[in-house]
């Protein structure tokens, strides 16, 4: 893990070619001005064909009482993501994801009740990988919709790969598993081959 100084942002191209060679930056804290690549040991991914939905959460998707929308509301999934009392989103991550946006290299979902965004995720895509950097919840189950909705899509457009960077309780309740980073790599460099579009 090496650490990288920057003032406002960090460059696209730079933080593409992190990703494409398998790294991806985070900070210490929303206050923090450092921002450090990080290359995990073990990395988690969701395979695409094995997002495990659980009873109730069928129930809930089933009942489709919200609606999902695509980068829609990019700015406002970001601002969810950071506004909590521990975050690795600093200025200039926040920053440096807008601009990914801009350009088409980060995405949003969002899910939405009664006009009110309620759970989300955002991440990059390269070539036909998705590498998802944070998801959050404003009520119960809002993140796994989201989530259950984005491997949907995913497939649908053709990706192969939806990189979490990390394995955490939750998401392995819902099909996250580990592998190394050499076999990740392996993953990445046939998803870089790909081009699909999201």
């Amino acid at each position: 893990m090496s650490e990288m100084l920057t003032n406002s942002y960090i460059n696209s191209d730079l933080l593409l070619n992190g990703y494409a060679n398998g790294v991806f930056p985070m900070s210490e804290n929303a206050k923090s001005n450092e921002v450090y690549w990080v290359e995990p040991k073990l990395r988690g991914i969701i395979p695409l064909d094995g997002f495990h939905v659980s009873r109730s959460l069928k129930k809930i998707i089933d009942k489709g009482d919200y609606t999902v929308t695509y980068d829609t509301h990019f700015e406002e999934v970001l601002t969810a993501c950071s506004d909590r009392d521990e975050t690795w989103i600093n200025k200039i991550i926040y920053e440096s994801y807008k601009k990914l946006f801009k350009i088409g290299n980060a995405h949003s979902i969002e899910i939405m009740q009664d006009g009110i965004l309620i759970g989300g995720v955002y991440g990059v895509t390269l070539g036909s990988a998705f590498f998802g950097e944070s998801m959050f919840s404003k009520k119960a189950n809002g993140s796994k919709i989201a989530l259950k909705h984005l491997i949907d899509h995913l497939n649908e457009c053709g990706f192969t790969l939806f990189d979490t960077q990390f394995q955490n309780p939750h998401l392995k309740t819902l099909g996250c598993i580990e592998i190394s980073q050499k076999e990740y790599l392996k993953l990445l460099k046939c998803a870089l081959v790909h081009e699909v579009s999201f």
